[in-house]
């Protein structure tokens, strides 16, 4: 089942390759058609899977050999946390392949290459082999940034080659300490379960402090942490909305899953040797992140850098689960399942931001917040999809943001409070810039440029409605989510 929902979006767009004439509207329909399958796949294993504390930490398992002698073969499992996040990319996977093209030039090759990126991007969520998860990770970067390339706007190129360069370099520190991590093993094996298991670099204090530094590094510049972020504003600039929605709701999470993945869950004393430094660096983030996406006034720019402040709450709640420190198994636990649900609201969440953000420069041809104002008047269910949007985002009680946050800090306080602490200023500046927003884009008075400013169509708004409804079923009623998380942060950490 896992199987076929990584092949099935990798087949859709064989197809579509195979069929360079296709119209626009049929290219759309394959991908979306392609996208759905998969992601009923991954609704029969949800429906399938055992939350219950006795039950195996992956399921749905599958292995068949591909080289024996260096114990790499390819296999697929599922735990709550991936399971989880491969539900949220299959949805944003269909929302953006079903969002408007703006650049509406090459469509075929276009939606080839998201359906590449969806299949490349579940492949990393679900196998349970190193060497596939590093296969996946470096693929990932190769779609990205064509789709920036080939359709984004003015210097789109410029771009997505930072992109790539910035993140390649990361993928390679990332290569060097699997290779590290595997040797350690014997005999050789690149078997996730068994790495966790045996835990090769315990007591390996100066080995395992490098190996993890190669793996914090590579994956702080996917999540992206500060400093290594300077990559992210100029990519979703340049990057159509869709695109956008994608690189900051799935392609993030790939850093901040393999944090768990790896770091955590199979070199568990050298990071928790470096929680504390881990930490600081995730306050960095969301304060820095908050402060300069304040001071922006282009709208991509400060949707962007928000994607730094939130991915900061989440390895806060990464570093606090890593940390060393007896009788707080339950408080860990807590930040780390609201971490994995940080995960999947940003997702959903800024998914739906980069989406409005896409539909206004279409309608404008800009992001300037100045050149706006007032559309509310014109533009009533976008005003609307913007309000609840933003409101999730500042971590609103009622709404998917605020159910992340409150876990992540709760569990905080118990291990680092005054980290904590400090951190819960980043959610007060991050209020006071979506106010902001929302005051410049959509009140106020409207300028005479903007008088035929068009609403969202249909096919807009059903995507922002099933995007933004989960938001509200997450933020109201989250035992589901919380329940397939939980069964997996239980087994990482305990409590």
């Amino acid at each position: 089942m896992l199987t076929l929902a990584i092949l099935i979006p990798m087949l859709g767009a064989l197809a579509l390759l195979v069929s360079p004439r296709l119209g626009h509207q049929a290219a759309r329909a394959v991908a979306v058609g392609a996208s759905v399958v998969s992601f009923a796949l991954l609704l029969i294993v949800w429906i399938g899977f055992d939350t219950a504390p006795s039950a195996p930490d992956f399921q749905f398992l599958a292995e068949v050999p591909w080289i024996p002698s260096l114990g790499i073969a390819w296999r697929v499992g599922v735990d709550g946390m991936s399971l989880a996040l491969s539900l949220m990319s299959g949805v944003l996977f269909i929302a953006s392949i079903s969002w408007p093209m703006e650049n509406p030039e090459r469509p075929v090759s276009y939606y080839a290459w998201f359906l590449f990126l969806e299949s490349v991007s579940l492949g990393l969520f679900l196998v349970l082999d190193l060497l596939l998860f590093y296969a996946f990770f470096d693929l990932s970067l190769v779609g990205m940034f064509f789709l920036i390339g080939r359709w984004g706007h003015d210097g789109a190129q410029r771009a997505a080659l930072k992109f790539f360069i910035y993140t390649l370099a990361g993928s390679l520190a990332i290569l060097l300490a699997i290779i590290g991590l595997v040797l350690s093993m014997a005999p050789i094996t690149f078997d996730m379960r068994s790495l966790i298991a045996a835990q090769p670099l315990a007591g390996y204090d100066f080995q395992g402090g490098l190996i993890l530094l190669g793996f914090m590094v590579g994956f702080a510049i996917k999540t992206p942490l500060f400093p290594v972020h300077t990559w992210l504003p100029p990519a979703h600039v340049k990057a159509p909305g869709p695109v956008s929605a994608i690189l900051a709701g799935v392609l993030l999470k790939m850093g901040t899953y393999g944090m768990i993945r790896i770091p955590l869950q199979m070199m568990r004393e050298s990071f928790a040797a470096y929680a504390l430094p881990i930490a600081l660096f995730a306050l960095a983030s969301i304060l820095w992140g908050a402060i300069v996406a304040l001071g922006q006034t282009n709208l991509k720019r400060r949707i962007a850098y928000t994607s730094v402040n939130h991915m900061g709450y989440t390895v806060l709640g990464i570093a606090t689960a890593g940390a060393s420190l007896a009788g707080v198994e339950k408080a860990q636990s807590l930040a780390l399942t609201g971490a994995v649900v940080e995960m999947v609201a940003h997702g959903l969440i800024t998914g739906a931001l980069f989406l409005i953000a896409g539909g206004i420069w279409a309608r404008s041809q800009t992001y300037e917040l100045d050149a706006f104002g007032g559309l509310a008047k014109v533009a009533p269910k976008l005003t609307v999809a913007a309000v609840i949007a933003a409101f999730a985002s500042l971590g609103l009680p009622g709404l998917a943001g605020f159910v992340a946050e409150v876990q992540i800090f709760v569990g905080t306080f118990a291990v680092f409070p005054v980290i904590a602490a400090i951190g819960l200023l980043g959610i007060l500046i991050t209020a006071a810039l979506f106010l902001r927003l929302l005051q410049q884009v959509f009140f106020g008075d409207l300028p005479s440029a903007r008088a035929g400013f068009p609403d969202l169509s249909r096919r807009e708004s059903v995507v922002l409605s099933v995007l933004l409804a989960l938001v509200v079923v997450i933020g109201i009623y989250p035992r589901w989510l919380l329940d397939l998380i939980g069964s997996a942060t239980r087994a990482i950490v305990g409590g």
